[in-house]
């Protein structure tokens, strides 16, 4: 009898050979994407180097002489960080002390290149005698271990280490000596009190730039010219800086309070030296003052437009301080009475740097507005360190008369006008000739001309 396989043997038999081909699909595959991941592998090691941090630090100069003589005065450092790194550059001396030149700076991945002076974070010597505050310093001569050392966001650090030699170092500093203000506290508003302050230091060594400022809260500095004299700016040799809060250019000064003011003195090394002392700002502002004109009528209120030899023309005016600051003012005062011969300096009333004054003017005057009077009464006015003052605000009405005991001038009627003073500074613009008046005096003829009696010149112990 013929022999029968098994039914269930024949398809094993069949797939057998099937089974087999997949497998060895499956382990190409394999093959081939491990192929594929060293071949992404090797290509990123070329594109990207290898997996370290820090890379390629190189120091260009093995010496350097920092003394601004434009030979070897720097050198370079350049390095690469792979990702994003905190970075830190730092010397240390045979001796083992460290000279910080960055310190634990945030970085990003990429490639970075920074001049290095010999100037480093500030230091001091046991025989140094500086007055000021040392910003930043060159290193001695010497022998030094330079250190650049990175540490990513996992705590992975990387350092790398050369040496570098200071030869011919400037160890001189750009010290700041005997630095001193004329005054602990200003008044910066333009009323001859006061009104500026003036830092003056001695610079022991020319500088690159010297740096006076007023610094401010939130960290802005308000620069501080230098009055030029024989010295010449950033020479060695005594400095005078002269501040009046900006309000000659009619600028607002800084808000009344206690400010560092601050001198910065560099190098051509690029060594920092720092002093400073506190300025305290008082009634700082910028001086504002008015006439006042009525809704109906004139701003000037003139008596008469006529007048006879020996009669008194009279006036009346209105003023304000619409400013912020208080407004220094001099006598005489409202209602003292001027005869037509007279002027302030006869009364004894000079002209005072920064006082405000009203004053009465005419075509032919000699002198300008030779009738003046102060903005204010006693009772109008506030003392400030034995100075009167219209406070920010006030109003005050000025009166004020005129004997005329001549003809008044060459011209007859005359024109007289009011005008706001701000001595040795300006006739205020806008307040210089307010309504003009024809004032005419009566004359008789010559043989009745009467003669006016005398009086005393009125005093005001205002001051």
């Amino acid at each position: 009898m013929p022999k029968h396989r098994s039914p269930s043997v024949r398809p094993f038999g069949k797939l057998a050979p099937m089974m087999r081909q997949k497998s060895t699909f499956i382990w190409v595959g394999l093959v081939a994407l491990l192929v594929v991941i060293v071949a992404l592998f090797l290509g990123n090691r070329l594109l990207n180097g290898d997996g370290s941090l820090l890379r390629n630090v190189q120091v260009d100069k093995g010496e350097i002489s920092p003394n601004a003589d434009g030979d070897t005065d720097a050198t370079t450092i350049a390095y690469e960080l792979s990702r994003n790194a905190t970075v830190s550059i730092y010397f240390e001396n045979e001796a083992g002390d460290r000279f910080y030149f960055r310190r634990e700076k945030p970085r990003g991945a990429g490639e970075y290149r920074v001049t290095f002076s010999g100037v480093v974070d500030p230091y001091t010597l046991p025989d140094d005698q500086i007055e000021g505050e040392i910003l930043a310093r060159l290193l001695q001569d010497g022998r030094y271990t330079w250190t650049v050392i990175a540490t990513d966001e996992n705590d992975v650090t990387e350092t790398q280490q050369g040496e570098l030699r200071i030869a011919d170092a400037d160890s001189v500093l750009p010290d700041i000596r005997d630095f001193a203000l004329d005054k602990d506290t200003f008044t910066p508003n333009r009323d001859g009190i006061d009104d500026r302050v003036q830092p003056v230091f001695y610079l022991i060594k020319d500088v690159a730039e010297v740096r006076v400022f007023l610094q401010m809260p939130d960290g802005r500095e308000v620069h501080i010219s230098e009055f030029e004299q024989i010295i010449e700016p950033n020479a060695e040799g005594w400095h005078k800086y002269d501040y009046e809060g900006g309000v000659d250019e009619g600028a607002t000064p800084p808000t009344d309070g206690t400010y560092p003011l601050v001198v910065v003195a560099q190098d051509l090394e690029g060594q920092q030296v720092r002093v400073q002392d506190e300025l305290t700002i008082e009634f700082g502002g910028v001086p504002r003052v008015r006439v006042v004109s009525p809704p109906a009528g004139e701003t000037v209120a003139w008596e008469t437009t006529a007048v006879p030899v020996c009669g008194i023309f009279n006036f009346s005016v209105t003023v304000e301080n619409y400013g912020t600051t208080p407004i220094r003012t001099s006598g005489p005062p409202p209602g003292v009475m001027y005869d037509s011969d007279w002027n302030y300096n006869t009364l004894g009333w000079f002209t005072q740097p920064g006082v405000f004054r009203l004053g009465i003017g005419f075509e032919n005057e000699l002198t300008n507005y030779p009738f003046r009077w102060a903005l204010g009464s006693e009772e109008d006015l506030e003392l400030i360190d034995g100075f009167y003052y219209l406070m920010p605000g006030q109003r005050a009405t000025i009166t004020g008369s005129i004997r005329m005991v001549d003809d008044f001038g060459d011209r007859n009627p005359q024109t007289v006008w009011a005008g706001l003073i701000h001595e040795d500074v300006q006739v205020v613009t806008f307040y210089e000739r307010v309504d003009p008046q024809a004032l005419t005096v009566d004359l008789p003829n010559e043989t009745n001309q009467p003669e006016c009696s005398p009086r005393d010149v009125p005093e005001w112990p205002l001051e």
